[in-house]
């Protein structure tokens, strides 16, 4: 088992530990303290319009609810189930078809049992976001095994 806190331990539990963000192809850009980068890359298939190409919302709230609660793992340097409380996510403008999109997220508070976090979704530019969002994670949600430990398991039986 794994307790790196870098990102190639991050993209392990995302290509292991959560398939759906395997197969959407969330990549891992930065993480630290202050937060994690994440990236989903444009695929015509997660568009909500066929006829303009715009994507549709729920694959960006898959980007940033992933990336809400791995950035709790990099501000608490500790893997722990965890599982969304709540999280809302204000659309501010529409993902311009053919781009990839990126999200920041940040854990701003921690108490013994919930994280509090902020993220955005954007193309190139975060000041020029496409959705924003705050959410509340129970921490330590499950007596079972942290993500880490799910993903180290499945890729060293894979």
């Amino acid at each position: 088992m794994s307790d790196a806190f870098d990102i190639s331990q991050i993209q392990n539990i995302i290509d292991h530990g959560i398939p759906h963000c395997a197969d959407i192809g969330v990549k891992v850009h930065d993480m630290n303290a202050d937060g994690v980068t994440f990236s989903l890359p444009y695929q015509e298939r997660f568009a909500g319009n066929p006829v303009n190409g715009v994507l549709h919302g729920g694959i960006i709230t898959t980007l940033i609810d992933t990336a809400a609660g791995m950035c709790i793992y990099a501000r608490l340097q500790k893997y722990m189930p965890i599982a969304t409380l709540d999280l809302r996510i204000d659309y501010l403008k529409p993902a311009t078809p053919g781009e990839d999109v990126y999200t920041h997220a940040t854990c701003y508070r921690t108490t013994k049992q919930i994280a509090f976090v902020r993220a955005i979704a954007y193309h190139s530019d975060p000041e020029d976001p496409i959705a924003n969002a705050v959410g509340t994670f129970m921490l330590k949600s499950t007596a079972g095994k942290t993500l880490n430990e799910a993903a180290d398991e499945k890729r060293a039986n894979s």
